[in-house]
């Protein structure tokens, strides 16, 4: 595995998985929750140790215990889960701190690598509130590193009004279907490292075109989109339900694409 460096010092793996689907009925977003997520337990002994989670996905529980039981040691792990932003969980100070400690309870740890908001959060009482909340925990300890979701730059700027500790990541959508380039350099400028949800997404030609490159190196078109972003130092959290999937999506760090390859898939 390979690591990028927060700008906190913090060392996050380039690859992890999405767990927004695990333990679901039909492995659909809203279906009700099994009480198992084989799927994670799969991509645990594969080797996936950055695990990307959220209350939202309603299977923080079931996820914390597929973590406890792999035997893996906690500090392997690189835990991240999200806030939401509704009133639930950001009408207070209280509220947020509730939310946090029933996290840390559900992944049956005591710190978290990374915490985020995952949707920006318009009341701008409440995003100063949360972070604030946020920060606290932070310097406590109980969270290794602290970012957001979703943000665009006006998000972003919001933020920095009154932010004593700047995010260490954005997560947001990243693929050929939504490029998202001038964040990305909004990023790049701040320091802020981008992770890709989403970063499979393609349009049919884009697909053929990254098979073709696939060719010379012996790799699908999926590695070479994702190897795609990881050269270029964006975090990818692909998410599949199929074991030689959830291989093959750690399989690439055995090549390197090219100058002219990555000029070819930024112009496809």
């Amino acid at each position: 595995m390979e690591y990028i460096t927060l700008n906190n010092g913090l060392e996050m793996p380039i690859v992890g998985t999405g767990t927004n689907t695990y333990g679901k009925e039909n492995n659909d977003y809203n279906g009700d929750l099994t009480n198992e997520i084989p799927e994670l337990a799969s991509a645990i002994e594969l080797g996936y140790r950055s695990i990307d989670a959220a209350i939202m996905y309603r299977n923080e529980e079931l996820v914390g215990s597929v973590l406890a039981e792999s035997k893996v040691p906690r500090e392997e792990f690189f835990i991240t889960t999200k806030i939401p932003a509704s009133e639930e969980y950001i009408s207070s100070k209280e509220a947020t701190r509730a939310a946090i400690d029933n996290s840390l309870k559900n992944f049956q740890t005591d710190y978290l690598d990374l915490l985020l908001i995952h949707f920006p959060i318009e009341d701008k009482v409440q995003l100063k509130n949360t972070w604030e909340v946020f920060e606290e925990y932070y310097e406590a300890g109980k969270l290794k590193a602290i970012g957001v979701s979703n943000f665009e730059e006006n998000h972003l700027d919001e933020l920095k009004e009154f932010a004593k500790v700047k995010p260490a990541v954005n997560q947001i959508q990243i693929n050929l279907k939504e490029p998202n380039k001038n964040l990305l350099a909004v990023l790049k400028d701040e320091e802020i490292t981008p992770v890709a949800w989403g970063p499979m997404k393609a349009e049919a030609h884009q697909k053929e075109a990254l098979d073709e490159i696939g060719k010379i190196y012996h790799k699908s078109g999926a590695q070479i989109l994702l190897k795609y972003q990881i050269q270029r130092g964006v975090i990818v959290i692909p998410k599949s339900h199929n074991r030689e999937n959830q291989a093959s999506n750690l399989e690439l760090f055995d090549f390197e694409l090219t100058a002219e390859d990555i000029e070819k898939i930024e112009n496809l």
